[in-house]
């Protein structure tokens, strides 16, 4: 697999519809809100779950493309696996005196969890496996207006016990936004992914991921989620041709509509067609 060696800067819209994008457990699991201009947020560990979820299905089975951090995983044993590998002796929350060994435990750890070598993990635990820093990161979702969360009252038809089946139906409530439009910005560095060995067939996988991460997500909270548009901004160097930020500041996303906004035909967005020298700009879709 050949390493990246350019700049890459994104944008993602996606929307939900009667669901509840990203429930906030300090709130009743409430949609996360901004509590100054009520739009809704998305955190960018939900959204980097639900890519390590699809990563995990499609490439189930391939080497190379394992995931570290899943539901009950223990961290340490996965650790230890990089000790086997490399028939290593290990020290309690100590790497490996000699400099190779130590990069070679970190290595072995990049080149075997695709979500290792992509975002980043803190692997010095009991077992240590050194840090690395991921090359791809995501900012906070944001919606694009004011999200108004709505509370629907549930019944439980069934019961647990025998001695609870002449009590009145179970009551309960789940939160939905009955539309909301979001959108997330991300970032891959060129110099971080040669130390951790992202590769070009990685970053396809990536966005790969992006649009279809939500087709293996529905349930009775996310009912209908949607990615709608990926734009990919291209440097030319491996540093970068311009600022992140003055590239997302060509995308603009209107309303189309009045009213409440209750699907994607409600919005408009529009891709400024000048770059700046050395970028090329990809809608992905």
């Amino acid at each position: 697999m050949s390493v990246l060696s350019h700049r890459y800067d994104f944008v993602l819209f996606f929307d939900v519809e009667n669901g509840n994008p990203n429930g906030d457990p300090d709130a009743g699991n409430l949609p996360r809100i901004d509590p100054e201009t009520g739009h809704g947020i998305v955190t960018d560990v939900c959204l980097k779950r639900k890519v390590r979820n699809y990563v995990e299905l499609a490439k189930e089975g391939t080497t190379g493309f394992r995931i570290y951090v899943q539901e009950k995983a223990i961290l340490n044993e996965r650790n230890a696996e990089a000790y086997t590998a490399l028939n290593l002796k290990q020290e309690a929350k100590k790497l490996p005196k000699k400099e190779e060994e130590a990069r070679a435990v970190t290595r072995w750890m990049c080149e075997n969890f695709y979500d290792v070598r992509t975002f980043g993990a803190v692997m010095s635990t009991e077992v240590n496996c050194g840090q690395v820093r991921g090359p791809v990161q995501f900012t906070f979702a944001r919606s694009e207006d004011p999200i108004v969360p709505s509370e629907i009252s549930i019944t439980r038809m069934a019961v647990t016990n025998v001695k609870d089946l002449e009590k009145e139906r179970t009551m309960g409530r789940k939160f939905i936004v009955p539309y909301g439009l979001y959108r997330m910005e991300g970032f891959i560095s060129a110099p971080l992914a040669e130390k951790s060995g992202f590769s070009e067939e990685d970053v396809e996988l990536l966005w790969e991921a992006l649009g279809n991460m939500f087709e293996h997500d529905h349930s009775a909270a996310r009912p209908k989620m949607s990615s709608r548009k990926l734009f990919v901004f291209s440097h030319e160097k491996r540093m970068g041709n311009a600022p992140a930020q003055t590239l997302f500041d060509l995308i603009q996303c209107r309303r189309v509509t009045e009213g409440p906004a209750r699907s994607f035909a409600d919005y408009e967005i529009v891709l400024q067609d000048k770059c700046p020298d050395g970028v090329t700009k990809i809608e992905r879709f």
